[in-house]
């Protein structure tokens, strides 16, 4: 047994609260080595899970967690490297001197976490194949192989259209491991209140009320994109602030109001059987009206 199955076995993923379910199928992926695609929303902790399995390495080296953000314009060339014409004058073109290894041979030995990964494109993908699993590199025509030996922890997000299709043969390569939104109201709040910042006194019945509300609007059938806890964090901070700019050192319901729009109108998306007969502004505006104040004020 290495040390990361030593550290598995008797750590936690402290930095995540809730998402049990998830933690322990990402704990039993990587006791065995395995390359991981979190699935899930915006803003629910995915790049904060793929950090947090980097402390289990136990390493000071902070260099081994590669982070790459998935985008069609990045290139096989960016990832793995390509020849310095440079080099190959001096050395020969297929010498491995002349090879100027990428950002993926940064991880060896770590983590390479790919934020995104549907949006790299078919070429990228097939470019992956080899060493996702064999975890070696063979470049071109050259006849030595490199090796690259990390876990790879990807992520997607299942409501975004704007990205590459991935092939059945990439994905063959991965386990899946889906992760939704807080479980419970005051996961959400602990996580509302750590994560965000205080600088003047939120009152405990207008927090349930204002992150109750988002809650609410995630199980709401006209929406086509839901609001993220970024959303909860962000009306969290906005009605402090605006609450201080009134000479106020409590947050009153007025100010969760006074922000709630610039908060979540894009955030959301409304679905198109609704968005033709009303803007997202005045969704928001007659559905924050209309939610159930008497259970929190």
């Amino acid at each position: 047994m290495d040390k990361l199955q030593e550290n598995i076995l008797k750590k936690d993923f402290e930095a995540i609260l809730g998402q049990e379910e998830t933690k322990k199928q990402l704990k039993s992926a990587l006791f065995m080595n395995r390359h991981v695609i979190l699935l899930g929303p915006p803003g629910v902790g995915k790049t904060t899970l793929a950090k947090n399995v980097y402390e289990f390495l136990e390493t000071k080296n902070k260099e081994l967690f590669v982070r790459v953000q998935g985008s069609p314009d990045l290139t096989a060339e960016d990832l793995l490297g390509d020849i310095d014409p440079i080099k190959a004058i001096q050395y020969g073109p297929l010498s491995k001197e002349a090879f100027t290894k990428g950002k993926i041979f940064k991880a060896n030995g770590g983590i390479l976490f790919f934020d995104e990964i549907n949006r790299c494109s078919e070429k990228l993908q097939n470019a992956l194949l080899q060493v996702l699993e064999e975890r070696k590199i063979t470049i071109g025509s050259y006849d030595v192989d490199f090796d690259c030996n990390f876990i790879f922890i990807g992520t997607m997000n299942p409501e975004d259209t704007s990205t590459e299709p991935l092939s059945d043969v990439f994905l063959d390569r991965f386990d899946i491991i889906s992760i939704g939104y807080p479980e419970t109201l005051d996961i959400e709040k602990e996580i509302v209140t750590s994560k965000g910042k205080k600088i003047v006194e939120f009152p405990v019945n207008l927090l349930d009320y204002a992150v109750s509300f988002i809650r609410e609007l995630r199980n709401d059938e006209r929406l086509e994109k839901k609001p993220s806890v970024r959303a909860s964090i962000g009306i969290y901070e906005r009605a402090q602030s605006n609450a201080l700019l009134e000479k106020r050192k409590t947050v009153i319901l007025e100010d969760i109001k006074a922000v709630i729009s610039s908060v979540l109108a894009h955030r959301i998306k409304l679905k198109p059987s609704v968005k033709y007969l009303e803007t997202t502004d005045s969704f928001i505006e007659e559905e924050f009206t209309k939610f159930k104040k008497g259970d929190y004020l």
